[in-house]
């Protein structure tokens, strides 16, 4: 057998190294590389250098992916605006994964192009797929939305949505890692496009933007993602529960089985959007608004607002509330928690995204919690005014100490064992107050 080094493609590229000596890269032109993109059928394109402040928060993450990384190259592709609109979301669906599947298509261009010329280059999806093992936890590669910010490609509007200067927020965005500097690097832009018209706090079924620009992740998620992660888990944990098919169409109407299975299918469906579908922001979408107001939110957020329609929600949240008083024409459906921690690391960052301000109303109360056992880690919790903050460690004084086995309350956050015989097993010990611990449940589902 030959040797390693007598194989003919070992030999080959071991001469033509030595015929000529391998000449470091120049870093990339931006303005020939932003031709290239646009060509590729990206609407429009950014620069944002590894080094910039805006990406400390997940400069970790980035660099496990992707470690040669040194810019990032973020782009929008543009949505047609009506079937975003439309009050048939499967219109709109259509929309959004045609459009996700472009981007897809445009960020691989621009990588093969990249790794033609010499470049290591690689795209993380638009949207899914995603690295759903580790879920509840951060599933995403890289955060979209804050670079393309930080790119210059718009600002972020009060529905936690990006608005480009030109498209409005009927985009969905992209971005390429690669392992070369570029010429230029962009900057984010100077306004702020979001118009604060409010129309999308109108439309949310749900309830999950408030005027004062704060955001119920948990209502939006609940509803609007019914179909994906978590309610897809909840759907499961459903038939696996019901005792006969009779049973089960007791809980699961014939039209959320097609749901499904057409989520299944042909891809899972955002339940609402709303907040993308009101919006007037945007050189090209904003003269119907301006022109007439009131024929723009006539035709755009009255058939979403006056849609019958089943609305996801969780027992005891601010959304089962809301759509309630806010929609009784709307058919409420309590559905099971689909966002349950695995860790006391996910408990205590997941806390604020679970958190319901609305629950809390009268609240006013630090907490320390000390966990022990296999996950050991301190933490203060501090509600009032209806916010909630945490903090790593304990920090000044408390109202009520919680000390757990951590494994222990992480099922019991799961709902699999009750916090009356962690209590009596002194797997949880408490000091202080304990009617503030039942107060401190209220505040989350």
């Amino acid at each position: 057998m030959a040797s390693f080094n007598d194989h003919p493609t070992v030999r080959l590229v071991r001469e033509q190294v030595q015929r000529q000596s391998r000449v470091a890269l120049p870093n990339l032109d931006a303005a020939e590389l932003r031709r290239f993109c646009l060509n590729a059928g990206a609407d429009d394109i950014g620069f944002v250098a590894f080094s910039r402040p805006e990406l400390d928060d997940q400069r970790d993450d980035i660099l496990k992916f992707f470690p040669a990384t040194k810019t990032l190259i973020s782009f929008v592709c543009r949505m047609n605006r009506e079937p975003i609109r439309n009050p048939a979301r499967s219109v709109a669906n259509l929309e959004f994964h045609d459009t996700t599947h472009h981007v897809n298509e445009v960020a691989r261009k621009i990588v093969s192009e990249l790794e033609s010329l010499g470049y290591r280059a690689i795209n993380p999806s638009a949207g899914f797929p995603m690295e759903t093992a580790v879920f509840p936890g951060k599933i995403w590669v890289v955060s979209h939305k804050p670079v393309a910010v930080a790119a210059g490609l718009g600002s972020m509007g009060i529905h936690r949505n990006v608005i480009h200067p030109k498209f409005g927020n009927f985009i969905l965005l992209g971005t390429v890692l690669v392992d070369a500097e570029i010429t230029e690097d962009s900057r984010p832009v100077q306004f702020n496009p979001c118009l604060e018209c409010k129309l999308c706090v109108a439309a949310c079924p749900v309830g999950a933007i408030s005027p004062d620009g704060s955001f119920n992740f948990l209502s939006c998620y609940t509803h609007n993602y019914r179909e994906f992660m978590g309610g897809f888990t909840d759907w499961v944990e459903t038939v696996a529960d019901s005792r006969s098919g009779r049973d089960y169409r007791s809980k699961v109407s014939d039209g959320e089985s097609a749901s499904m299975w057409q989520s299944l299918a042909f891809g899972p469906n955002y339940k609402a959007a709303y907040c993308l579908s009101v919006c007037p922001a945007g050189e090209d979408v904003i003269r119907p608004f301006l022109d007439d107001r009131s024929g723009f939110i006539g035709q755009t957020l009255k058939p979403l607002q006056q849609k019958e329609e089943t609305i996801y929600v969780q027992p005891n949240t601010d959304a089962d509330e809301y759509v309630r008083k806010r929609f009784p024409h709307k058919q409420v459906k309590q559905v099971g928690d689909t966002l349950r921690p695995t860790t006391i690391d996910g408990f205590m960052k997941g806390m604020h995204i679970v958190f319901q301000p609305g629950r809390s109303k009268g609240l006013k109360a630090v907490y320390h919690f000390r966990f022990t056992g296999r996950e050991p880690g301190e933490c203060t919790v501090t509600i009032r005014d209806q916010k909630i903050e945490v903090r790593q460690g304990h920090i000044g004084d408390c109202d009520l100490r919680v000390t757990a086995n951590s494994s222990k309350w992480v099922q019991f956050l799961r709902k699999e064992v009750s916090i009356v015989w962690l209590l009596m097993t002194m797997r949880v010990r408490l000091k202080g107050n304990p009617v503030l611990l039942v107060k401190f449940g209220k505040c989350f589902p």
